[in-house]
Order: structure tokens, then sequence, then C-alpha cells
């Protein structure tokens, strides 16, 4: 075992850590700096992974927009709304969170297959990549490529990552909006 994989271990241990304790903490402001840990140990996983670009992306995106969003939305709420967020009963064994529970269920599943189907070790576009001695060079077209790129092989990511943009954004307003008194 070399240094990257026991440095990958340790990343996925602070990563998986982190998410547990976001997915089931009560203190939010807590959970939001957990979430913070969560987003640096990814681009740091992507960091070892040599995809340089996702893990600035990653910090950019992520820790710079959806972050700084649910940290406004936090401030801008008052405390009253954070502690009826925080005092909610929140077991997970409900018949409303069945369809959640289902959804999520279905993705272990998936992801499970996919672990279980992968030859990590044998990669045809790494062997490929290693066998042709590819190498990235700096050249005053990369961000035309990359942005070629985001737009034509990687638009679904591309959406899927403007869909959860947008998706915080909405949770962050919906979770600075007061309550009317009634």
């Amino acid at each position: 075992m070399n240094a990257a994989n026991i440095l990958f271990y340790i990343m996925s241990f602070i990563v998986l850590a982190s998410a547990l304790y976001v997915a089931v903490s009560r203190h939010l402001v807590r959970s939001v700096f957990m979430f913070f840990v969560t987003l640096f140990g990814l681009a740091g996983l992507y960091v070892l992974s040599l995809a340089d670009f996702v893990a600035v992306t990653q910090i950019v995106v992520y820790v710079g927009g959806i972050l700084v969003l649910i940290l406004f939305a936090f401030m801008l709420s008052g405390r009253e709304t954070l502690d009826v967020l925080q005092t909610e009963n929140r077991s997970i064994w409900k018949i409303k969170n069945l369809p959640a529970m289902l959804i999520a269920g279905l993705f272990f599943i998936i992801l499970i297959n996919v672990i279980l189907q992968t030859n990590a070790d044998h990669l045809g576009w790494i062997t490929d990549s290693i066998k042709s001695k590819n190498s990235i060079t700096n050249s005053g077209e990369m961000t035309a490529n990359i942005g070629i790129n985001l737009m034509t092989r990687y638009l679904l990511p591309f959406e899927i990552v403007s869909i959860l943009l947008m998706m915080a954004l909405v949770g962050a307003a919906h979770l600075s909006r007061k309550e009317q008194q009634v």
C-alpha cells in the first residue's frame, strides 16, 4: 500500500464520517460546517484521481456557491425558524418518507451493482492512456476545450449540477422566508 492509497482511505473516511454527521445531526449550523468538510474531502478525492479541474470546480461551485447560500439562509432566517427546524421530530420511519427511502434504496442497489461490476484496477481509458503515454500539456486551447467538452461530451453532468444549484437556491430562499403569522 503506497501513500496515495493511505491518503485515499483517510480522505474517504473523513468524507463518509462527515456526510453521516450531516445526515443525522440535529444541529443545523454544525451540519453546514460538516458539509463544508465533506465538500473539501471530495475535492481532495478528485485531486487524488488526477481531476484537478473538477476539484477546483467543486470548491468554487459547491463551497463558494451552495454553502454560502445555505449560510445566508441561516443568517437571514430568524432564531425561531432554526429552533423549529432543530426540534422537529426527525424520525425517518414514517409513511411520508417511504418514497424517499425507496429512491435511496434503489440508488444504493445501483451503486453497489456499479461497484461490483467495475474492475477499477483495469479501466480501459486508464490502460489506454498509460500505453499511449497520453499526457495533458498546457496550451492556449485548454479553456476552449473545456468549454466544448462541457457543452457536448459532459452536457448531462453539467445540467445535473445546474439543477442541483437551482435546488440549493430554492431551498435557501425557502429557509430564509419567514412564516406568516396566522
